[in-house]
Parts: structure tokens; C-alpha cells; sequence
């Protein structure tokens, strides 16, 4: 397992909506504003004068450099050295954004498919329903695979969970997660992030070492492996007995996506777990107190 640093990159954060405010206070010839420059954090009151926006630590912002970001309906964007920077890039022709949703929490997209759900909830409150669903409570020690931009385990620690191990494949997902200001709870002393194939880093687990497993992999035709029965064995054997796994499973298309869910279901009973109930889009799984002899 190799562990990863994770440093919170603490930059100004613009989005469209700030920056209306900010243009929309200079209009009015106010002499400063009270905007937000952590995505709904905490606020702060900027000076403005002559067209310029005066930054915390002293450096002036030119108001008609923050235009272009009104063209961008859901873009998030640091200023980092005296430049505007939008947090996105592309590798390998997969193109990672950081994109706004609603005034909190944003989420991550990935080739155009979202990393949380966001169809009648906001990504804050998705990972909210996935932590409850685990049942994480004070002094659980908790497995989250599939780090992603943090918030479960961020919301694991503030439910009281004594340490979180959690698993992330993709270090392009954690450079971004740095300088996401919902994501800095990565780097709580409780927490320790670990850079891996998730299929690997189980098998060097101890039996029976986590209270709870939250699994929010990607959807099913991107990583098969991570709904495998061999992959659900391990999770089975890494839960004490009496602990819950929380498996997001979405639903991708009607018939498809009840098809994905029952298979899950399946392996999950045959990896010795039991199907507790169905919420916050996937399922929970029991690992019995007393394992059955045949």
C-alpha cells in the first residue's frame, strides 16, 4: 500500500456566481463585497476600487479578468500566483472537472459522468445519505473505498468514527480534491488515504478489522472488478462480524440497473454478507455474528 499526503491547496475559489456578485457590487460603486471564496464555507469582505478587487494578502485582482467565468455556467476556478486557473485538465483524452452544484459541495466529473449523484439531492447530502446508510457511529473504524473527492470519509470523521482508511485509484481525482475546499477533511489525523488498485490493497488487510465499509465505486462497465464475488469476499472478510457494508450501486437505466443491483445482491449473499435494505441508491450488508455450517 502506498500512502498518500493529502495537502489542502488553499486558494480563492471563483464561480460564476460569486463573480456576478462581485460585478453587480462594483456596478453599484460600492467600496467592497462580501462574497465567498471557499464555495459556501465561510464569506469574506473584499475591498474594491478603480476596477480592481483587492485579494486577501494583499494583491489586487483586475475586475475584467473575472468575466470569462460568467461563460461558464458550472466551472470552478482558483486564483493561484496571480492567475485565474479553472480546476480541470485532460489526460490521456479523459477530461477531469470540478463542477458546481447548487451553492455547496461541488461535485467531480470524469469523462462527463458524475462522481455523485445529483439528480434531486446536491453531492453533500448524497454522501450525507451513503454515511447514515453505513450506520457509521462513534468509534467505528471505517474502509472507504473509492476516495473520490472525500466526503464520505470527511462525513465518516464527523460522526465519530475513530479512523478511516481510504482507498483511491486515480491520484488525478486527489491533486483535484486538494484544492476543493469540501475535500479538506482528507487531511484529519484520523484519516489516512492510501494511493491503489482497491482489488490489491484489501488482500494486505487483516480479517475482521473495520466496523464499517462504505463502497462507492464507479458504475458497473467501468470497473467490473470492484463488483466481483472474489472482490466481495474480501470485503466480507475484512468486516467483524455484526459490522455493515454500505455498496453504492446506482441505477443505470430501469431494466439494466435492476439486473446490476439483483447480481450485486447475489454475490454479496454468496460472500457470506445478508442484504439488510435498499437506500441512498445502493444496498447494506450484514456480516451475520455466527457464520452457518453446512
Amino acid at each position: 500500500m502506498r500512502a498518500y499526503i493529502f495537502q489542502p491547496k488553499k486558494f480563492p475559489v471563483f464561480t460564476k456566481q460569486v463573480v456576478e456578485k462581485i460585478l453587480e457590487a462594483a456596478a453599484r460603486g460600492e467600496s467592497a463585497v462580501e462574497v465567498t471564496l471557499d464555495l459556501g464555507l465561510s464569506t469574506s469582505r473584499l475591498e474594491l476600487s478603480g476596477g480592481r478587487l483587492l485579494m486577501t494578502g494583499g494583491s489586487w485582482l483586475e475586475l475584467e479578468r473575472l468575466k470569462p467565468i460568467l461563460r461558464d455556467e458550472r466551472g470552478v476556478y482558483i486564483f493561484r500566483e496571480g492567475e485565474l486557473e479553472k480546476v480541470a485538465l485532460r489526460v490521456d483524452g479523459l477530461f477531469y472537472q470540478l463542477v458546481q452544484v447548487g451553492s455547496t459541495a461541488p461535485t467531480l466529473e470524469i469523462g462527463g459522468i458524475h462522481m455523485h449523484r445529483i439528480k434531486g439531492t446536491v453531492p453533500w447530502q448524497d454522501s450525507l445519505q451513503k454515511v447514515r446508510a453505513a450506520r457509521v457511529g462513534p468509534g467505528h473504524k471505517v474502509l472507504d473505498i473509492c476516495t473520490g473527492l472525500g466526503y464520505t470519509a470527511s462525513l465518516s470523521v464527523k460522526f465519530g468514527a475513530s479512523s478511516v482508511l481510504t482507498v483511491e485509484k486515480d491520484e488525478k481525482v486527489l491533486r483535484i480534491a486538494e484544492v476543493n475546499p469540501w475535500s479538506w477533511g482528507l487531511a484529519d489525523e484520523r484519516v489516512r488515504v492510501v494511493l491503489g488498485d482497491a482489488v490489491e490493497v484489501v488482500k494486505e488487510l487483516p480479517d475482521s478489522s473495520f466496523d464499517r465499509i462504505i463502497h462507492d465505486p464507479p458504475r458497473l462497465a467501468l470497473a467490473g472488478e470492484l463488483y466481483s464475488l472474489s472482490f466481495y469476499r474480501e470485503l466480507a472478510r475484512l468486516l467483524r462480524p455484526g459490522g455493515l457494508l454500505f455498496h453504492y450501486t446506482g441505477e443505470p437505466g430501469r431494466l439494466r440497473g435492476v439486473k446490476v443491483v439483483r447480481g450485486a445482491c447475489r454475490r454479496l449473499e454468496e460472500a457470506g454478507l445478508r442484504i439488510v435494505r435498499r437506500m441512498a441508491g445502493g444496498v447494506v450488508g450484514e456480516k451475520p455474528l455466527h457464520t452457518r455450517r453446512g
